[in-house]
């Protein structure tokens, strides 16, 4: 989005436009809730509604361009995830305690496979520290800049990028085929 789209846009938001609210939504729901289920949410829709509730609370005191505003709701986003680790910690579930997140929405095969896609990325995000998972999304599906996730995250930009630089390491050493004895190697020219 340009910024002679987005400054129209976020005044009629302002004004309480119900269109210009359901275009910010379709622009960044997607990968704000990208964001909240591959860090772990328990109920990553229903994070993703409070963060725009936030979004539309604060809208009047945001100052700033479309990419500064995609920062800033990813920043509502990762403060919601820490409040809700934080919420975790002191009120851990039960064993006869059924999260929301387990109840399903009726069609099974669609919840299987994006169970399954949503599974897959998890396990290899799990092997990173939680901080290079942190900066790999809010780069990756963020879409955000380096001095972006350092203000989010409040570090210093060499420190996100270094933690970018071993977290894409990480990924890559665990994503290397890795070719059994006995078995032709493939060496590029």
């Amino acid at each position: 989005m340009d910024q002679a789209e987005f400054t129209p846009l976020l005044e009629a938001a302002r004004a309480g436009a119900e269109w210009a609210w359901s275009r910010l939504y379709a622009d960044l729901s997607g990968p704000v809730l990208g964001y909240l289920r591959t860090r772990g949410s328990a109920e990553p829709e229903d994070q993703l509604g409070e963060v725009f509730v936030q979004v539309a609370r604060n809208a009047a005191s945001f100052e700033g361009d479309y990419p500064a505003f995609r920062s800033w709701v990813f920043t509502i986003a990762y403060h919601r995830l820490v409040d809700e680790r934080r919420y975790r910690a002191r009120r851990p579930v039960t064993p006869g305690e059924i999260p929301d997140t387990a109840r399903g929405t009726g069609d099974a095969e669609a919840e299987a496979l994006a169970g399954l896609a949503t599974a897959e990325v998890v396990a290899l995000l799990g092997t990173l520290t939680p901080e290079q998972r942190d900066v790999l999304l809010l780069r990756i599906v963020g879409d955000l800049s380096l001095e972006e996730v350092a203000r989010i995250m409040g570090r210093r930009p060499g420190a996100v990028k270094a933690l970018q630089r071993r977290g894409l390491e990480a990924l890559r050493r665990t994503l290397a085929p890795v070719s059994s004895p006995g078995s032709p190697s493939v060496t590029r020219a």
